[in-house]
């Protein structure tokens, strides 16, 4: 007899609900600690519980999933979806519709990949959140120059460049003649706006409290760069000891290196059989237009929602890859231009058609054939 599982999984508690196919309910309220939640395994084995069943609810499911996952089958359920299935949730006990959803098969079980995975996973997204505190740090030194009247920022290509970063130097050290912090700048910037007017933009009124703000924003400007580099590390470490082979196949598209490849491993995997079809994949990534289109007229083609930390290193992947000359993304690009494509349409195009590449090559186990892909868009192959 089928004995299955619904977990209601709050901040500070746990909500079990166990039902067989006789329609026999056991309930009872767990704790969130170690102890309380081994407690639930045995309850759970102790009613011979096969499968088990929690709805993804913030990050409250995972320690949960990682004491349960070696013991009963694992479901993991997006919220949408159990509120889309007909039924009074509202009415019952969140516990008892989950058990009740799976004992009549109707949840479908979301990815959720292996241990390495998702501690490549840690490294990955932790990588995505230095690069915004790295940003934002950028942005506030620049406010703070440009507070100053300092605005060597108007004529510098960006302002995490070799010449900017001299300048703040310069000027946590004492430098206030506009004269000597011209000498920084790269002889490029000056030829191009013209030595006097990148002079006149370093003279500024620099107070003490100003130097205090610029040196504390530095300092975790170095502090967030060094993290990311160290977890940058980590994850090619991680990536090639368990995942050496599938590592190096990505790298040989254009436009991805180590770092584009770690988190796309850390994202989807190694495992394609896991995601039916290519185009599955491009759907649960977010990069499938959406089908929103009513009496003959199209209301939208904006992509889908789906796993934004993948589309995000596809996307920058993709503006490498489109930049590539000689390359069939570079090819792409340009003939999505020509046909009138703006350039965001085109490099989401690029990062999909990057995408099906990166599902062949994982589920054939076989090196991107530059070549071969030269002649098939071009129809010679």
């Amino acid at each position: 007899m089928r004995t299955v599982c619904g977990l209601d999984i709050h901040k500070d508690s746990i909500f079990m609900c166990i039902l067989d196919e006789q329609g026999k309910k056991s309930e009872r309220k767990f704790g969130v600690s170690t102890r309380e939640i081994k407690g639930l395994c045995n309850t759970l084995k102790s009613h011979y519980v096969s499968e088990v069943c929690m709805e993804s609810t913030g990050i409250y499911w995972k320690p949960v999933w990682h004491l349960l996952e070696k013991d009963f089958r694992m479901y993991l359920v997006n919220p949408q979806f159990l509120k889309q299935l007909p039924g009074r949730k509202s009415d019952v006990k969140d516990a008892q519709w989950i058990a009740t959803a799976l004992l009549k098969g109707l949840v479908r079980n979301s990815f959720v990949p292996d241990s390495m995975i998702q501690q490549l996973r840690l490294y990955g997204r932790r990588i995505n959140e230095l690069n915004k505190d790295i940003i934002r740090c950028e942005q506030r030194v620049d406010m703070i120059l440009q507070s100053c009247n300092i605005r060597i920022s108007n004529y510098v290509s960006n302002i995490d460049g070799k010449s900017y970063q001299k300048v703040v130097g310069a000027l946590l050290e004492g430098e206030r003649s506009a004269d000597k912090l011209v000498k920084l700048i790269h002889g490029r910037t000056l030829n191009k706006h013209g030595r006097d007017t990148v002079r006149d933009s370093l003279e500024g009124y620099v107070q003490q409290a100003d130097i205090d703000l610029l040196k504390q924003y530095m300092e975790a400007l170095k502090m967030h760069q060094a993290q990311k580099q160290t977890c940058l590390i980590e994850m090619v470490k991680l990536c090639k000891k368990h995942y050496d082979r599938a590592f190096t196949l990505l790298q040989s598209i254009p436009a991805i290196k180590e770092q584009s490849a770690a988190i796309i491993i850390s994202e989807i995997g190694t495992d394609m059989t896991l995601f039916a079809t290519a185009a599955a994949l491009v759907s649960w990534a977010g990069l499938r237009p959406r089908n929103d289109e009513s009496a003959g007229k199209i209301k939208s083609r904006k992509i889908t929602h789906g796993n934004k930390y993948l589309r995000k290193a596809l996307m920058e992947a993709a503006w490498g890859a489109s930049r590539t000359r000689g390359s069939i993304f570079y090819n792409k690009f340009w003939r999505l231009r020509q046909r009138g494509k703006k350039q965001q349409k085109c490099t989401v195009a690029i990062a999909r058609h990057l995408l099906v590449i990166i599902w062949s090559l994982l589920s054939r186990d076989e090196y991107f054939d530059k070549e071969y892909m030269q002649k098939l868009s071009t129809g010679v192959a």
